[in-house]
């Protein structure tokens, strides 16, 4: 049967049964019943030359959602979670420079650092007029996130924070080698850390600490690990793991700014991740007294599945926090 089919024969049920006015109620609740799906844009803006890839979605004058992304992926691990929020909030998801469907200049030709990035965010946010707005930063998005509330803190309605550091707390064992990098610079600690973009590691990223691995799709994986594959992206992935440790010397302020402004907050942590620990999720309390605080289940991409938990949280949050009817 055709959509059309059915929701006649269900209202043909309901005038059988019910008086008028139930009737018009019945009607009432089907059509709200009946939300048609978001759509999503795929766009790009040119920023220094370079085209930078954004997903948008949601009404043009809705408050403002901006989606971070981390390391290996792009605006595509936010893919699921958009529709959620799209029908009240203008949501923006872009890809970096070097991820997803955004340019990867050569690594000795663009600067790829957090910086960089923070600027292009930015530079992005201004050609789309977004004036303010909720961020919900992760892994590689919290650096590129703060540093953008450390260039305009009055831009930042709220923060949704998933795995995305601020405390030398949340820097556990997995970044020791990337730590002797970090000292050294050294061809030698660099040619190390080259497994973090081998297939293996991708996969590791998406699997470790879920309880079901059936739940996570394996295109994860395969989408991510075809980018990191592209001719040259391997530099300007190892260029990232090196400028990363300038995101350090910044935590003290990235805490200032969580004090002093007391953005609302929701925290939603993937305990059993190897990358950003547990650990890395409670220090925000210090700061941010009033945050809300989820401890899930999973590992470091929470979103894949943890979506069913989080949508409703994250719903609620902006909600209540940022756009309260």
């Amino acid at each position: 049967m055709t959509k059309q089919l059915i929701l006649s024969l269900m209202l043909a049920g309901a005038a059988i049964a019910a008086p008028s006015g139930a009737m018009a109620a019945t009607t009432q609740q089907i059509t709200a019943s009946s939300t048609a799906p978001a759509t999503v844009h795929y766009r790009t803006a040119t920023i220094e030359g370079v085209k930078m890839a954004y997903r948008e979605a949601g009404p043009a004058d809705g408050p403002v959602v901006l989606l971070l992304h981390g390391f290996p992926t792009s605006s595509h691990m936010f893919r699921n979670l958009i529709p959620s929020l799209a029908d009240r909030y203008h949501v923006i998801a872009p890809d970096y420079p070097g991820f997803g469907e955004s340019d990867a200049p050569d690594h000795k030709q663009f600067a790829y650092s957090f910086a960089h990035y923070a600027d292009m965010v930015d530079a992005l946010m201004g050609q789309i007029g977004a004036q303010r707005y909720a961020m919900y930063v992760m892994d590689y998005g919290a650096p590129v996130g703060y540093r953008l509330a450390l260039k305009h803190p009055e831009r930042v309605s709220g923060l949704i924070v998933q795995n995305g550091n601020a405390y030398d707390e949340g820097l556990g064992a997995f970044w020791d080698p990337i730590k002797t990098y970090w000292k050294s610079g050294s061809a030698k600690d660099r040619a190390a850390q080259a497994w973090l973009v081998t297939p293996k590691a991708t996969k590791f990223q998406y699997t470790d600490g879920v309880r079901d691995v059936s739940r996570i799709s394996p295109d994860n994986w395969v989408h991510d690990q075809a980018l990191l594959d592209r001719p040259g992206n391997s530099e300007i992935q190892l260029d990232l793991f090196y400028d990363y440790r300038t995101n350090v010397p910044l935590y003290p302020q990235f805490q200032q700014f969580f004090r002093e402004r007391k953005p609302p907050t929701i925290i939603l942590w993937g305990k059993n991740d190897t990358i950003f620990p547990e650990p890395g999720a409670h220090p925000y309390l210090r700061d941010l007294p009033e945050a809300e605080l989820h401890i899930l289940d999973t590992g470091h991409f929470a979103l894949e599945d943890k979506l069913d938990e989080m949508a409703p949280l994250i719903r609620d949050f902006l909600d209540r926090k940022v756009a309260p009817r």
